[in-house]
């Protein structure tokens, strides 16, 4: 702990709330010896965690941690209750973790915490369907965010506005590479990021309401080079900064609103899945050699 948040606590007239197993302990809530909200077993839980929505939109078939838990070796449930399911496996060396849960950057704050708290695992990755706001973005491809507009309200309880929500340079080479291997349209920018559904990404909602400002929204992202809109990723952007983890997002774009192109559940998102999962395999290798040489961060062999 930082000696500065130290003399915060020190001052807290509900330090002694703060005690392990207390109702105000960090991590949060325990019921029966695990975290309360996930239910994980912090052993089975990998380095690398991928955060899924159960998004009707993305035609998973079933739960999709329990469903891309298939396409790893040795998959093993490691926690589930009425919020979340979390599975574990390998894939190409990499210890990997599917977390799935329901939507909106609230909710993806519970998982975050409990496993930034009580695991080793120091890299998340959002990977979600998503709707594109640049003319570049066509249906069924692939966007890596470089960086996410927080237009959530989680983060902004966290640390003031102007505080970034970053993505891993390292994640998004990882990221990056994969795509160029796989052969897929694929794209590198900002992402933005709200916790409303509708009016907040310049939808109508009940009886067509909407306000001027609302109409704004898609016109201002655009300008502004924004590549498509999200509701979870600048949490975990954000948590990730502030918590020296590593963050990134990866998308499928199932339709645009710009060019009209309409929606077309889970288009392309078998691509984004397997971005994640080559991604995740690259950013181990680079993990190992970057832990061979003691470094920093990663750093390519040579630049030519």
């Amino acid at each position: 702990m930082k000696e500065s948040i130290k003399r915060i606590i020190d001052s807290y007239v509900y330090k002694d709330r703060m005690e392990p197993g207390g109702i105000m302990a960090p991590g949060g809530l325990v019921i029966d010896g695990k975290p309360a909200m996930t239910g994980i077993d912090p052993d089975k839980v990998g380095r690398y965690v991928v955060m899924l929505v159960r998004d009707p939109l993305l035609v998973y078939g079933g739960d999709p941690a329990e469903i891309l838990a298939k396409r790893l070796e040795k998959p093993v449930l490691a926690g589930k209750t009425g919020l979340f399911t979390t599975w574990s496996g390998w894939y190409k060396g990499a210890h990997i973790t599917f977390v799935s849960g329901g939507s909106g950057a609230p909710e993806a704050e519970l998982p975050l915490v409990e496993l930034m708290h009580y695991t080793k695992a120091d890299t998340f990755i959002r990977l979600a369907g998503s709707a594109a706001i640049s003319e570049e973005i066509h249906s069924g491809d692939v966007v890596i965010s470089s960086g996410i507009v927080r237009g959530d309200g989680v983060s902004k309880v966290y640390i003031e506005p102007e505080f970034p929500a970053l993505c891993s340079h390292e994640v998004v080479l990882a990221m990056s590479k994969s795509a160029a291997d796989l052969g897929c349209r694929w794209h590198v920018g900002v992402t933005r990021c709200s916790d409303c559904e509708h009016v907040g990404g310049g939808r109508p909602a009940v009886n067509g309401y909407i306000q001027p400002w609302h109409t704004e929204i898609i016109e201002y992202y655009n300008r502004a080079n924004v590549l498509n809109l999200d509701r979870e990723s600048s949490v975990i952007a954000t948590l990730c900064t502030l918590f020296r983890k590593r963050g990134g997002a990866v998308f499928s774009i199932d339709n645009n609103i710009v060019t009209g192109e309409r929606f077309i559940p889970g288009q392309g998102h078998d691509d984004s899945i397997q971005v994640v999962l080559e991604g995740l395999a690259n950013l181990h290798n680079m993990d190992v050699q970057k832990e061979k040489k003691n470094l920093p961060c990663w750093v390519p062999e040579e630049i030519e």
